[in-house]
């Protein structure tokens, strides 16, 4: 089933890259907060990968280029600031997503039904950040509108139709360009050069090509379980 694979292995890459902060957070309640968060994505995953195969196989053996993840959520954490500028593009493309999937018949439904609650979370914390980081010192603006920066670019990709998910793409990527332009003004933070022409540089993570931080990712994620086949806890 492309659309849950393609789904869960979002949803699997970037719980292991906000996995990557534990012990890393710039403060206590921010390492709880982005651990609870990588486990709802991980708790996604699982589901997902159960309407398609083996979640074991499908996250620990498959070859990099058989995953289908967008190229965004694969992007190395960086600092906080660029952290939170990912987590701002993806949630509230992905509330906007589960939304209207949960309004619909079929098997992805139940999933979206439940998740979007939890993805309303973490839009929420993402955009609190957001404001916090754009609004605050001149350190803070600079490094969340660098974070805004270098991500634009990937955002593009989160608007290709996949297959399986009927839901109106065009409009999915209006309403997330409106919610996203908003909160960034509210920040005092600019909305990247070309962006309301729509000049965005999608990627071709849905297709299986992905960029140099997922290789070293993918390995990291994978060792225990390639060097220890078949060992059950």
């Amino acid at each position: 089933m492309t659309a849950a694979l393609a789904l869960g292995d979002d949803a699997l890459v970037l719980s292991h890259r906000l996995g990557e902060w534990a012990g890393h957070a710039p403060v206590l309640e921010e390492e709880v907060a982005l651990a609870n968060i990588a486990l709802d994505l991980l708790g996604q995953a699982r589901v997902l990968f159960s309407l398609v195969g083996d979640e074991d196989e499908l996250a620990y053996l498959r070859e990099e280029r058989a995953f289908r993840n967008l190229q965004l959520v694969e992007q190395e954490n960086g600092d906080f600031a660029h952290t939170i500028a990912r987590q701002l593009f993806f949630s509230t493309y992905q509330h906007l997503l589960y939304d209207r999937l949960a309004g619909r018949n079929g098997p992805l439904a139940p999933l979206a039904a439940k998740a979007v609650k939890e993805v309303a979370y973490h839009q929420d914390h993402a955009e609190q950040w957001t404001l916090r980081l754009g609004d605050g010192t001149a350190e803070s603006h600079e490094r969340i509108q660098r974070g805004v920066d270098a991500l634009w670019r990937f955002t593009g990709e989160m608007f290709e139709p996949v297959e399986g998910v009927d839901v109106d793409w065009a409009g999915l990527a209006d309403s997330w360009s409106r919610s996203v332009t908003e909160l960034l003004s509210r920040a005092t933070l600019s909305v990247p050069t070309g962006a309301q022409t729509g000049a965005w540089s999608a990627g071709a993570g849905r297709q299986g090509l992905h960029t140099e931080p997922f290789g070293r990712m993918l390995a990291e994620m994978q060792h225990l379980h390639r060097s220890h086949p078949g060992a059950t806890w």
